[in-house]
């Protein structure tokens, strides 16, 4: 299949893929799901390559893999873990296996709980040492801040509880920049770690607890923990009532539709947050019954597919025409990149194709101005993801949030369609002429045959994040099982943390000569610098 498809690609790769657009092409080549729909009719895929890219995709055992997944099998072989994220969303689904035990009353249960401390927290029945709750500092890294934040900035209209604050860094000016807006007499701290053990995460917890010990007699009455150890977290002077655990079959970059979602909830209420989790719930029931062909996720993944293995193009970009979702080029940084990152396909064997892309992005109409140019003009290609609403919050608005539409297909538009030296030339004939008419408007030409997809939905609702949110994270599971990874582990990560801490000590003062010499030299010159 990969060989059938590298010879399609390249029999077509130079095709001006703007003359596909017949009338029937956007239609066929897009997929909707409610009121979201997802249009890949910008791309060079055509009928041969997308029937090629699905018996990829049916050749992988994709829907043999996707029924272990929602059946609680232990598909994250490397850590002996099922992967069960979508029965945190489950709320009107039936029973969820793990072992033979149904994890949904569990599940039900901590949402419950979730549920009464938000309405507590926003009614002013759980009060801080000095009167009703004002803000919220939710403190983790990871999966334990990037979704929560992306989601609660996402439903900002939405807010009607206490303002929420996240802090993830280890470097003090992440947390005091917090801190210093804050009242510790009014201020719940969530410490979010499912081990209580992250290394940032405690030392900022550690740091916020001195804060508000200094002003309030019991500091760990304004704590929550989300964390499945209740003795460290108890330990650390937070009662058990106040710990909301997670199994380990939720990892950390999808765990923000349970616990981790707290602070979101607290922002914009259990009603809402349900919405949310609906969405996904909607986005799971899709993905396990539609057609490939029809099928959103199926269908997004195989598009990166061709692009990043398939064409070669090493990134892509998220590119969000709606504000709020600001942070979520870099939620999916780690959805994606800590996912499909890997070298070493399921056999421990090293990949004989490339694994996932760079992801990267940021909202429009700010990237325009920013980093298009190599969009448009660059030497490599930059396949883009668009993302962009029908409306947005502010009615009295509406004009200008036409203008950003306009701007979102326009940018689609002009990667497809380019502009010609003859184009160019004309546009600037009236001011040079001969060899300099020439020079001028070489500068001007735009290659154009970029691909780009579009994402399009009436109005960025909770349930439209949850939507989306779910739509991004079938597509890691899907392209992951193209490709033969494991998208649940995350051992890239170890290696740093490890020398970190045995750093920690020769940054304090210990001798460094065991390091290498550029390492032991930056640490010589860090200490002359004042560490």
């Amino acid at each position: 299949m990969w060989d059938d498809l590298h010879a399609h690609h390249a029999d077509i790769a130079d095709r001006r893929f703007e003359t596909l657009l017949d009338r029937d092409r956007a239609r066929d080549f897009s997929v909707g799901l409610g009121g979201v729909l997802f249009d890949y009719s910008k791309t060079n895929i055509d009928a041969t390559g997308r029937a090629l890219l699905i018996g990829l995709l049916e050749a992988s055992g994709l829907a043999e893999r996707r029924a272990a997944m929602f059946a609680g099998d232990r598909i994250n072989e490397t850590e002996g873990r099922a992967v069960l994220h979508t029965a945190l969303r489950n709320l009107d689904g039936g029973p969820v296996l793990v072992d033979g035990v149904d994890v949904m009353p569990g599940v039900r249960d901590t949402l419950a709980r979730m549920e009464a401390l938000a309405r507590a927290v926003r009614d002013g029945g759980m009060r801080g040492a000095g009167g009703p709750i004002t803000d919220v500092v939710n403190i983790g890294i990871g999966g334990s801040d990037l979704g929560p934040r992306m989601g609660t900035l996402a439903l900002a209209p939405y807010h009607d509880g206490p303002r929420c604050h996240f802090v993830a860094n280890v470097d003090p000016a992440d947390l005091g920049g917090v801190l210093a807006v804050c009242d510790p007499a009014t201020t719940l701290v969530i410490v979010a770690s499912k081990t209580f053990t992250t290394i940032e995460t405690m030392t900022n917890a550690a740091a916020a607890k001195a804060w508000m010990g200094a002003a309030v007699a019991d500091p760990g009455a304004q704590f929550v923990a989300l964390s499945s150890a209740v003795d460290r977290a108890q330990a650390f002077g937070i009662a058990a009532e106040r710990v909301f655990g997670f199994e380990d079959w939720v990892g950390g970059r999808y765990s923000m539709w349970g616990p981790i979602g707290l602070s979101m909830m607290i922002a914009i209420g259990p009603a809402h947050f349900r919405a949310f989790l609906r969405g996904g719930a909607a986005m799971d029931a899709h993905f396990r019954t539609a057609p490939w062909l029809r099928n959103m996720p199926a269908m997004l993944a195989l598009t990166g597919i061709w692009h990043n293995q398939i064409c070669g193009h090493a990134t892509r970009a998220v590119l969000p025409y709606d504000n709020r979702l600001g942070r979520l080029p870099a939620y999916l940084q780690q959805l994606e990149m800590e996912s499909n990152g890997k070298r070493i396909s399921m056999d421990g064997q090293v990949l004989a194709t490339h694994s996932g892309p760079i992801v990267w992005g940021e909202p429009g109409t700010n990237g325009q101005h920013a980093f298009y140019q190599l969009i448009h003009q660059g030497t490599q290609v930059v396949p883009c993801e668009f993302l962009v609403a029908a409306r947005g919050h502010e009615p009295q608005m509406q004009d200008q949030h036409r203008l950003l539409v306009a701007n979102c297909l326009a940018q689609s538009e002009a990667l497809m369609r380019g502009r010609s030296q003859d184009e160019a030339r004309a546009k600037i004939a009236d001011r040079f002429d001969g060899a300099e008419l020439e020079r001028q408007a070489a500068h001007r030409v735009f290659p154009g045959n970029r691909p780009s997809t579009t994402l399009a939905y009436p109005q960025l609702t909770p349930e439209i994040l949850g939507n989306i949110i779910a739509l991004y994270e079938h597509r890691v599971f899907v392209e992951g099982v193209v490709l033969g990874i494991n998208s649940y582990d995350q051992w890239g990560v170890e290696l740093g943390k490890e020398l970190a801490t045995a750093l920690q000590p020769i940054v304090a003062g210990a001798d460094a000569s065991g390091k290498d010499g550029s390492t032991a030299g930056l640490v010589d010159f860090l200490r002359k610098s004042g560490l």
